[in-house]
């Protein structure tokens, strides 16, 4: 699933929650975005996709990209909830931090601004995708068992990242696949520290 051309979620879109914590997540937005307006503090606002590499000790509920990992080497079965067609673009962790350093470095420029910070539509994973890719690297079937899509689950996220490119000069240098396979390599290499 690459969605080169579909239009991806911009920064205009209206902020609709779907869960506390979603909610919870909208409203730092704000407080975040009103300190920068009303305070003249050079605040930015980085509304972040899925976040995954090496020391992320992925949960069923966060860090996904992980999650599915880890138990695929432990031998675990992993839950679907919904189809598994659902899509979310990903990013990784040294583009992040590439990202927030570059706000850093242009306070002028990213202050009182909110900006998508995410793989984009070219780095993007159906959940079956990454367990298709996670089977053919470690050369096994992954037990999995679905259940119903959960309350406040999207079906399809993907970032417009346009805004951080243009305006502070960001965008993502690992591919979905590179940086999949670095995780997996760390999580191999380190099996013993996950329960």
């Amino acid at each position: 699933y690459r969605f080169k051309s579909i239009e991806a979620i911009g920064e205009g879109q209206p902020l609709d929650f779907h869960s506390p914590y979603g909610c919870s997540k909208g409203g730092a937005d704000q407080y975040v975005l009103d300190y920068a307006r009303y305070l003249g503090l050079p605040s930015c606002v980085f509304r972040m996709s899925c976040i995954y590499g090496p020391r992320q000790f992925g949960i069923e509920d966060q860090g996904w990209v992980a999650w599915f990992m880890i138990a695929a080497v432990k031998n675990r079965p992993i839950t679907i909830y919904g189809t598994g067609k659902q899509v979310r673009d990903v990013l990784y962790i040294d583009d992040l931090v590439d990202a927030f350093l570059l706000a850093l470095e242009k306070p002028d420029e990213s202050g009182g601004q909110a900006f998508n910070v995410g793989g984009g539509p070219e780095n993007t994973w159906s959940l079956l995708e990454l367990i298709e890719f996670i089977e053919e690297k470690l050369g096994k079937k992954i037990e999995l068992k679905f259940d119903a899509m959960r309350p406040g689950d999207q079906r399809i996220y993907i970032s417009d990242i346009s805004k951080i490119k243009g305006t502070l000069g960001w965008q993502p240098k690992v591919d979905a696949r590179d940086g999949a396979t670095r995780l997996l390599d760390w999580i191999r290499s380190n099996p013993d520290i996950f329960p």
